[in-house]
């Protein structure tokens, strides 16, 4: 009497099951190792999220949620570093009794020097008077030890032919710029020359006083690199004051 074959049991074997579990807990735990290792932590809650509901955890209702990635924005020039070189060229401006030829003002989220006419230009010329080097050396003894760019702006009033005038500022910036690199008092990789003419004028040009006051150069100290560095002192220590 033939023999009676036995049916193979209904369903995947037992040992197929435990494998699968022991490869599903495996990949969870690799998955969360990775989310970890990231240090994102948008990922990391995602992946315990998962964790937790591989292995039947309910959330808590109390849950922290988590907030989207804060967009940080970027100015040129740092706002504490610009008011920190403005409040140390203020003292040393005094120091040098230079307070009353040059003003001193942060504009464009620069820190601006500005120097009328008449201290270094006769009127309508472009050639620098006598009483200019001085000047320009002690503007060049504050800009040196600074971590900063120098623009250089001419600009005039509105009398005249605009072309001549626009003709004149640019001229007379450049006549500075070759006279602080000419002399080696500021290296010419840290300055640039433009002029504006009568076009950026700080008064209206109603009377001969805003025109004499709009007749100026100005040197601009714009950042050159990282403006969080330290600021290198402008005085000697013993004349130091905290700010």
């Amino acid at each position: 009497m033939a023999k009676k074959h036995k049916c193979p049991p209904v369903g995947a074997p037992m040992w197929i099951v435990t494998f699968s579990d022991m490869v599903t807990l495996l990949l969870t735990f690799f998955v969360l190792m990775l989310s970890m290792a990231t240090m994102d932590q948008v990922k990391f809650t995602q992946a315990s999220d998962s964790l937790a509901g591989a292995f039947g955890v309910l959330g808590s209702s109390d849950k922290t949620e988590v907030s989207p990635p804060r967009v940080v924005s970027f100015s040129p020039i740092n706002d504490d570093f610009t008011s920190q070189v403005y409040r140390r060229l203020k003292t040393k401006l005094r120091e040098l009794k230079l307070n009353k030829k040059i003003k001193l003002a942060k504009d464009r989220g620069a820190v601006v020097l500005r120097i009328d006419e008449a201290v270094l230009f006769e009127s309508g010329q472009r050639y620098l008077q006598p009483e200019a080097p001085p000047i320009l050396q002690k503007v060049a003894e504050l800009v040196r030890p600074l971590p900063l760019n120098l623009k250089i702006e001419g600009h005039t009033d509105d009398l005249g032919d605009e072309m001549n005038n626009w003709d004149l500022s640019v001229n007379r910036a450049v006549v500075v710029l070759r006279y602080l690199a000419t002399n080696q008092l500021v290296g010419l990789d840290r300055m640039a020359a433009t002029g504006y003419g009568s076009q950026k004028p700080l008064f209206p040009n109603n009377s001969e006083r805003e025109r004499a006051l709009n007749r100026r150069v100005e040197f601009v100290l714009e950042s050159q690199g990282d403006p969080n560095q330290e600021l290198p002192y402008l005085l000697d220590a013993k004349d130091q004051s905290p700010f």
